[in-house]
Formats: C-alpha cells, structure tokens, sequence
C-alpha cells in the first residue's frame, strides 16, 4: 500500500503552470499529442462540446445524479455528451463507471492556468503505469513483495472546464484495457471502492462506544446485509476508519484532554486537570463530572481509595475514589491515572479532589496503609481519621509472622469490640503467647492501632467500612468495561460508561424504594415500620437487625450527669451481663 501511495504522489505532483497567452498553444500541442500516442482513445473537440451543453439527461450536478447512472453497453458512443459541475463529480461519475465495468480509477496529472486556478485533470485507470524500480531493488527485504498491480494501462478519462457553459466536460475518453477487468462482484473489493458512508462511520463509532469490538461490529452489519460479501467494507477498513478518527487528534494526551474538554461541553461542572512533566509529558490526568461532585456533598463524609493496575495501555496505575450511597451500593468521586505512586503524586491528588468537592474535607479516609498514601493523608488531611484496611493488614500479619494461629488471633483482637484497657491487656497477652515482642512490623502495628483497632475506632463513622473490599470489587467492575490495550482516550470513554451503568443501578434501587414497604417482622412494629418510611430498602434491611438486638435489651438504670446520662443495660435473661451506655 505504501508502494502505491509513493508512486501515486510522485505522479500526482507533477503540475504546469501556463500562462494565458500560451495555454491554446499548449492545449493544441497536448491534444496532438494524446492523437499521436492514444490511437484507440476518443478525442473530442470544443465545438463537439458546445453542441450537448444544454442536454440536462446528461447533466451532473449533485451526488445524487451519479448515484442513479446506470451505464450501457454503448456508454463510450455518449460519454462526450457527459458535463459536470464540479471537478470532484467528474472523479466520482469515472468511480462509478470504473466499478461497474471491474475496474478502479485514481487522480492522475493536473494542469493549471497562470493564477493556479486547475483547468484540466487527468483520471486514469488504477493499473495505469509501473512500481518504481527501486521497489525491486530493495536489500535485506523482510516481507514477501507486495502483489505486482501496475500493468502501464492507458485507459483514462480527461476533463477540463469550458468557460462559456461553466461546466467541466469529458476533453478525452479511452476504455482499453491491457489486463483483464474484475467480475463486477470482485470489484467491490478494489480499495478505492471500498469507502464508509458517514453513516456507517457514526454507527460504528457508536457502537465502540457502548463497549462493542469491532470484529462484532461487521459481524452484525453482515447479519444486516444478509451475507459477509455484502457489508461494502472489511474489518481492516473498520480499524483503518477507527485510526483515521483517532489520528484527527494527534498524540493520546491531546486526544484525551480534548475528550474531556467535549464532556465539559455537556456536563459544565466537570472537572479535570492534568499534570505535565519538565518536558511536556503528561503524567497525572484526574477528572470528576458533574453527578460525582454533587454524590460527594451527599455522601462524601467517608472516602475509600485504592490503585488498581493493567487497566490501559501504559499500566498506568488507576486510583478511584469511592463510597456507598443511600442504597449501599458503590458510588464514584472522582477518578486519576498517574505515572507513579509516590507521596507527592498522592498529595496532587488529595488536593484536585478538594478543589473539584469546593474545600469539603471528609471525615474519615479509608486506605490499603501504603506510606505513600499515609503520608499523603496527614499531609492534606491532619484532622481526617484514617482507617487502614483489614483484609492487607491480614495479609501482612501472615507475611510477618507467618504463623497461622498468631493470624486468627491478631484479626480477632482487632475486630473485637472492647474496651481500650482490655485490648491493651489482649495485646500484650497475645504478644508474649508468640514471643514477638521485638518484631519491628509489631511494634509499629501498636503505635498505629488508633488505626485499625476496632477499641479505638468505636463510636467513629465509617460506613461500615472494615475493608478495601468494596474498592476491589470495584475494580473488577471497571475491568468489564476497559482493557489493557485502551490508549488514554478509549479508556476515560469506557470507564464513564461504567460509571453511568453503576448509576442506572442506582435509579433502578430509588424505584424499589418506592414500590412497596418490607414487611414488619419485630415485635416493635410502629418503630420498625417508622424506621421502614424513613430508609431506604436496602438500608432498612441493613438496619433492622441492629434494630431487633436492641429490642431483646432491657435497662436496669438511668444515671443523670451534667454532661451525659449512662444507660446501664442487660439483655432479657442475662442481668448478670451488663453494658454502660454513654448518652451525651
């Protein structure tokens, strides 16, 4: 194909510049000359011209002219009665009549007056000349040749403008061939036949969209068509098309902050910034839309984050912020790819997401405990309370001590609910049970335990979130939408496709919400059907068992202080068990 190109724009290139004066003596030579050399071509003059101005059946004025020509066998005898408005229609009636007689046509040599202004045009058949020689001739050539095509046919097509009737007519016509012509359903299949409608090319593009490949793409435009020959295009043309409209943007950083820039135009309370490196490179991009920044002022008291990788085409590192809504179902804030992980990249980020949320800051920050990321809270966030995930904690405990009894019993101190004088006896207890009291990764685990220690965190809002759970399950969401081939553009594309899904989700769960009411299952029923109008279904199913649990409790004594009032309670059957409540 580069072949091809390479020739065609060496012939193309070839221009003369006449000036007035001399452009009849030219004319005259050139058309002695296509006398001399095209014996079996037919010339035709300026007055054979004149006679078939006024024949409007033979008239080109619109795609659409062209569009119902139908050719007869004897179209040559009539071909000089053809007149067109423009040069590109003339090109577009020789496409026409080279496809249907199995044969392609190409753009050949151009002559121009003295004010550069083209008065005649070549269009030549596409076998027309010969590979250059140096196409053979080429060393340590790791590809078999392309196929020989060029064959120095001398059927063409000349036009030129006549002033006098202002339209472009057939100067020159000859229709021998020197090879043979395709069968008319081969002919279909010649590149420059092959061309997507704008239609088609919409379609498609759509259908990329929506997260469909593009070899499904021709699959179901066969099935529209009824067989695979018929679909005018291939799915080579398809991903030709596709790269074609990607390159109208040079550069997946352009192209990406341009994507952004359209959003912006549909969505104006879109935000999104971008990093760039000494040399111009982008390094971080973070973007948060419209419905995210306004789930955020509703729901952003909690803020769960963590990184995923192998998500695009770069791996750049993907970190999404996150939370549940009123449906306990994951919400997302904001979203960043960056080039590293490193505390500096985390406090950029940290603070895009204050700024695009108008200065919010969250109450508690739910993280995997990287000290990257660590440092980063307390840098932006001093006063936010930090909760590190269960689950990695786990997992390093078995990484650092490697003792599978020491694991359970470390992840039931931390999610146990007691009181801090006896997690700290618990500790110690289990501490010197395992003889690991010099272990640095245990002594640093204590100093944070204000982290992770369900006695420390008690009373403290997190959603219900222990874990980075929900954040993983969230990357596997995203995962059926991107792949590790998307470059920078197709990914933010997919990625709010699969924000705008989780959202349907979420308009799906406000219509159950007001379906119907649960049905009332305690003994409390006005309190439990109060509790029922008051949340949402999921939130109330959620609820309800902390609700029943409470029922089974009866209070032994109410004691009034100035600043509180404690509630000493015991469940029914068990006085010798009790709880203080503090109530202040």
């Amino acid at each position: 194909m580069n072949e091809q190109y390479q020739e065609d724009d060496d012939f193309n290139q070839q221009e003369e510049l006449v000036s007035d004066q001399d452009m009849m003596d030219e004319q005259n030579e050139f058309e002695q000359d296509f006398r001399d050399e095209f014996t079996e071509g037919a010339f035709f003059s300026e007055s054979d011209m004149s006679d078939y101005i006024l024949e409007a059946a033979y008239a080109v004025d619109s795609v659409q002219d062209i569009t119902s020509l139908k050719f007869s066998e004897n179209v040559v005898e009539e071909i000089d009665k053809y007149h067109f408005s423009t040069l590109h229609l003339a090109f577009d009636f020789y496409m026409k009549y080279s496809k249907s007689k199995g044969f392609s046509a190409r753009k050949s040599k151009t002559f121009k007056n003295s004010s550069g202004e083209i008065y005649r045009q070549m269009f030549v058949c596409h076998r027309q000349g010969f590979r250059m020689e140096k196409y053979y001739t080429m060393e340590k050539r790791k590809k078999e040749p392309r196929l020989e095509t060029r064959t120095g046919c001398e059927a063409r097509m000349d036009v030129k403008f006549v002033p006098e009737s202002g339209k472009w007519h057939i100067f020159y016509f000859s229709d021998e061939h020197n090879h043979d012509l395709l069968d008319t359903q081969f002919s279909a299949m010649l590149p420059t036949h092959i061309k997507m409608s704008e239609a088609d090319i919409m379609q498609m593009m759509n259908m990329l969209k929506s997260g469909i490949s593009t070899s499904q793409i021709f699959g179901l435009l066969a099935s529209q068509a009824r067989r695979y020959e018929f679909v005018g295009d291939g799915p080579r043309d398809m991903y030709n098309e596709i790269a074609r409209q990607r390159r109208q943007i040079p550069g997946d950083a352009a192209r990406v902050l341009k994507k952004l820039e359209d959003m912006r135009l549909k969505d104006p309370q879109l935000y999104f910034k971008a990093c760039h490196d000494s040399r111009g490179l982008l390094r971080n991009l973070f973007w948060s839309d419209g419905i995210s920044q306004l789930d955020y002022r509703l729901f952003g008291d909690v803020i769960a984050f963590d990184t995923t990788y192998k998500k695009n085409k770069y791996s750049c590192p993907l970190v999404i912020f996150s939370e549940v809504n009123h449906h306990n179902q994951t919400i997302v804030f904001a979203a960043a790819l960056i080039a590293d992980e490193t505390t500096d990249t985390y406090v950029w980020l940290l603070r895009q997401l204050m700024f695009a949320m108008r200065g919010k800051t969250p109450t508690s920050i739910i993280t995997d405990g990287a000290m990257a990321i660590r440092n980063a809270v307390r840098d932006v966030f001093p006063e936010v309370r930090h909760r590190l995930c269960a689950w990695h904690l786990i997992r390093n405990a078995t990484s650092n001590v490697g003792n599978p009894s020491f694991t359970s019993k470390f992840r039931k101190i931390m999610t146990g609910d007691y009181e801090i004088p006896v997690f700290k006896h618990k500790w110690v207890q289990l501490i010197e049970e395992f003889g690991i009291e010099d272990k640095p990764w245990v002594i640093n685990m204590y100093e944070e335990k204000h982290m992770w220690a369900i006695a420390y965190l008690r009373g403290k809002f997190f959603a219900s979130f222990r874990t980075t759970s929900r954040c993983e399950g969230l990357h596997s969401i995203v995962g059926r939408y991107v792949g590790s081939r998307y470059d920078l553009t197709s990914f933010v594309e997919h990625f709010q496709r699969c924000v705008a899904h989780m959202r349907f989700n979420e308009f799906n769960a406000d219509y159950e919400s007001t379906r119907g009411v649960p049905v009332m299952q305690t003994c409390i029923e006005l309190l439990e059907r109060y509790a029922a109008e008051l949340y949402t279904h999921e939130i109330f199913l959620f609820f309800r068992p902390f609700f029943s649990r409470a029922g089974s409790m009866r209070v032994l004594n109410i004691d009034n202080t100035d600043d509180c009032i404690k509630y000493i309670v015991c469940k029914h059957g068990r006085p010798d068990f009790t709880w203080t409540v503090d109530f202040r």
